[in-house]
């Protein structure tokens, strides 16, 4: 076993749950990103047995780290929203640089690819525009087609997780299903964990051989759609600016928190 995929996992499944965070570019940063898709890939073929070193110490850690920090994050949330939200922007604001880096933009990116980026952008726009404040709603008194939303979600969001750039949990903001599932697993409600993770590993188990696919055939054109989709979400996300002077300090020091940290881990690299 390579138990020190427990502690990467730790990083990637705190970083899982934090919306404007992708677990995708934790594992780029962290330097197993490649070996990540190809494990996955290889687990449901008859060489599942050889990627489960690998995949099970990173999967305990994953696991750990949410269930820990959701009764955190549904505090923070409920209690300091604009600066919690101030703190994701800052996320996103400094992963986005490290993409740019690592798509090596100036040298690749022709003009088709900033077109793909300014569409990604504007998609992510127009849906949290069309969410509006659903986004922040939590689901009570589920029915079985809000579970069946809820097993799509986790499909979407698996996808998110392991690309580089694009957050599940932000994709479960703009789905309105983020604070459900926050929830859900901080008070351990099993109808919607064990429904939201099947949807994960069917997301992950149906999309990770074309994923690996396509960063490989079409790279550039992924990261251009990645970029803006970092892009779009800034103006989702943000929360605006707090009337309170003390949120509004706050806000400030939780963003320069956030950016700084996704600087630090893009330099880790």
């Amino acid at each position: 076993m390579e138990w020190k995929n427990f502690f990467r996992g730790l990083a990637i499944g705190a970083s899982d749950i934090i919306p404007g965070v992708s677990g995708g570019t934790i594992a780029l940063i962290l330097g197993i990103y490649p070996r990540l898709i190809e494990a996955i890939s290889l687990f449901f073929t008859h060489q599942w047995k050889r990627q489960l070193a690998f995949l099970l110490p990173l999967v305990v850690g994953i696991g750990i780290a949410i269930f820990s920090l959701s009764n955190l994050l549904k505090w923070l949330l409920a209690t300091y929203p604009e600066p919690t939200f101030f703190f994701f922007t800052g996320l996103i604001a400094g992963t986005i640089p490290f993409l740019l880096k690592e798509a090596d933009y100036k040298q690749q990116f022709q003009f088709h690819h900033y077109g793909l980026a300014i569409f990604a952008a504007v998609a992510i726009i127009l849906t949290g525009i069309i969410r509006g404040e659903e986004t922040s709603a939590v689901l009570t008194n589920l029915a079985v087609n809000d579970y069946i939303f809820l097993f799509i979600a986790g499909i979407l969001a698996s996808a998110a997780m392991i690309l580089p750039g694009i957050s599940g949990s932000f994709i479960l903001v703009l789905l309105g299903f983020y604070e459900t599932i926050i929830r859900a697993i901080s008070t351990l409600h099993f109808p919607i964990i064990m429904t939201v993770a099947i949807g994960v590993v069917v997301g992950i188990v149906s999309m990770s051989k074309l994923l690996h696919r396509l960063l490989k055939t079409h790279r550039n054109a992924i990261y251009a759609l990645m970029s803006g989709l970092l892009f779009g979400s800034l103006f989702v996300i943000f929360p605006g600016i707090p009337e309170n002077l003390i949120l509004l300090v706050m806000s400030i020091l939780t963003f320069i928190t956030g950016l700084s940290i996704a600087i630090i881990l893009g330099k880790v690299e």
